[in-house]
């Protein structure tokens, strides 16, 4: 309920970005509603009088016989009430700041993940404080107590509050985080502001726009159109698609999307259409607890745009396209071929196969840094790396592509063996760049990068001798290994030297031994003359 305090009283004032606090008079009544509360007005008696009830009850009541506290998750209504509870929870319970911590998109030190991660997997912290991070979407299997300090009014956010306690966890795991207890046989929801008594909105079937695509839906909301029905549409198909990444899929759509998880992307658009959500960026927007109509609607659209910031990258997009389309197959039961021509074409495949690489060439030198390179930087210049290679070779064997080097080297060397020398049993990701240099014509014959490597070195050491520069039998041993390095590795740098085979022949110390002061001048040129 709200309150009122009377003139001549003093109150406390804080800064919410600052947090710094100051006295001051009132010279008036001041009254507050219960809506105000844990918002524009906080009562740190009633938020004292929640914790130490728990507090005094936990191993009496609500856990009986037990000595350590279990694992809790305390819901806060902002981000501010999330503070105010962490504090008063280390005052009453006395265990210091690693026992309470508060896991909201605005905590401070540690990430918000590093703090999920202990609260999943290691004893402290035992109480954690969030507004919306963990109430959906993050399994913290061996939490034990919910606490309400928040009402909510959505069916289907409430029950996925409530789902945090369902979760199931083997009894060593457990243990292995609250020792005294040998089991998780049930969990306790604390209720300290009625959120079981409130009536609550029903969840509106997600998928309302069943005949616009996937790919017009995201381009849709990239474009700026994000209304509830196309939000949560997309939200619907995310969802589904969710179901069916792999973890290197999902890793990736989470790099693209700068951090953010595919989870975390739903969750946003969810939000995005949450009338609580909606009402609290208008709170927070307009810096009142009683927004109006048109106040809402305007925060609304903010919330949308903010959410739906990752989709506006079009290498995000087109990849969710492409991972759909990897996991689905249509089956067309209207169409009728007919016969065109007949007969026998054994370069066919292979010309398919070379035309589809082109193509990708074509269609990605300005999504790829490794062909970018090729068409931007002169040799010499581009300082390749292994990664931007392991990138392009993961880019063409996806759909729908659906290419290897081999597959791409054996098509050229079938539809023109005179300029292409054979890769052999060599399955070498070095070799997409011969490939690269042959199909953009930056050079007549395909040959194995390793031969190229070879043929540069030995032309490298004939103008060293030019120069007067001789090498002991040491030294020449160790160049030859720093060019087979380069062969498979695109460069060599210091740190390449403390694994095999240098570590076994004195690593980067014995290095400075046998080149001294022209080391790094020497490492350089062998990069440059040597690689892409």
């Amino acid at each position: 309920k709200g309150s009122m305090v009377q003139a001549g009283y003093q109150v406390q004032k804080m800064d919410k970005m600052t947090r710094q606090k100051r006295w001051e008079l009132l010279d008036e009544d001041f009254s507050y509603t219960a809506t105000q509360l844990d918002r524009s007005v906080t009562t740190p008696s009633q938020i004292r009088t929640i914790i130490r009830t728990f507090r005094d009850k936990l191993f009496t009541e609500i856990f009986p016989g037990r000595t350590e506290v279990p694992k809790t998750l305390i819901f806060a209504k902002s981000d501010a009430h999330a503070e105010e509870i962490v504090e008063i929870v280390r005052e009453e319970f006395g265990k210091g700041n690693d026992f309470c911590k508060k896991i909201t998109y605005n905590t401070q030190g540690d990430k918000p993940k590093v703090l999920i991660q202990s609260f999943r997997n290691s004893y402290s912290p035992r109480i954690a404080v969030t507004v919306d991070m963990i109430s959906t979407g993050t399994d913290i299997k061996p939490l034990e107590c919910l606490i309400f300090m928040r009402d909510v009014k959505s069916r289907g956010y409430f029950e996925q509050m409530i789902g945090r306690g369902t979760r199931v966890i083997d009894s060593n795991d457990f243990k292995a985080v609250t020792p005294d207890a040998d089991h998780k046989t049930h969990f306790i929801a604390v209720d300290a502001v009625g959120v079981f008594g409130t009536a609550k909105t029903d969840i509106k079937p997600l998928e309302k726009k069943k005949t616009v695509s996937f790919k017009k839906l995201l381009e849709n909301v990239s474009q700026g159109i994000q209304d509830e029905d196309t939000l949560s549409s997309l939200a619907g198909r995310l969802s589904k698609l969710d179901l069916q990444v792999d973890a290197s899929e999902r890793k990736e759509l989470e790099n693209l999307a700068k951090g953010k998880p595919l989870k975390e992307m739903i969750n946003g658009l969810l939000d995005a259409v949450d009338p609580d959500k909606q009402i609290e960026k208008a709170k927070q927007v307009f810096e009142t607890e009683e927004p109006t109509e048109e106040q809402i609607e305007e925060a609304t659209k903010t919330l949308a745009k903010e959410n739906c910031q990752p989709f506006n990258v079009p290498t995000l997009r087109k990849r969710l396209i492409s991972i759909k389309a990897k996991h689905e197959q249509v089956i067309d039961v209207v169409s009728q071929d007919k016969v065109l021509q007949s007969g026998f074409d054994g370069e066919a495949p292979a010309k398919i196969v070379v035309n589809n690489f082109k193509r990708f060439i074509e269609e990605n030198k300005d999504e790829i840094t490794a062909i970018q390179m090729f068409y931007e930087q002169p040799y010499g210049q581009r300082h390749l790396t292994y990664e931007q290679i392991r990138e392009l070779a993961d880019a063409i064997e996806k759909p729908p592509y659906n290419l290897t080097p081999e597959h791409v080297w054996n098509a050229y060397q079938i539809l023109d063996q005179s300029r292409v020398h054979g890769a052999g049993s060599q399955k070498l990701l070095t070799n997409l760049v011969s490939l690269l240099r042959f199909a953009i014509g930056e050079t007549d014959v395909l040959e194995p990068y390793t031969e190229v490597v070879d043929r540069r070195y030995t032309e490298w050491l004939d103008k060293q001798q030019e120069l007067g520069r001789e090498f002991t039998p040491e030294q020449r041993e160790w160049l030859d290994m720093i060019k087979d390095h380069i062969a498979t590795s695109l460069q060599i740098e210091m740190d390449d030297f403390e694994n095999t085979p240098f570590h076994d022949k004195g690593g980067a110390y014995k290095l400075h031994q046998l080149f001294g002061p022209d080391l790094e001048t020497l490492l350089s040129d062998l990069n440059e003359r040597l690689a892409a």
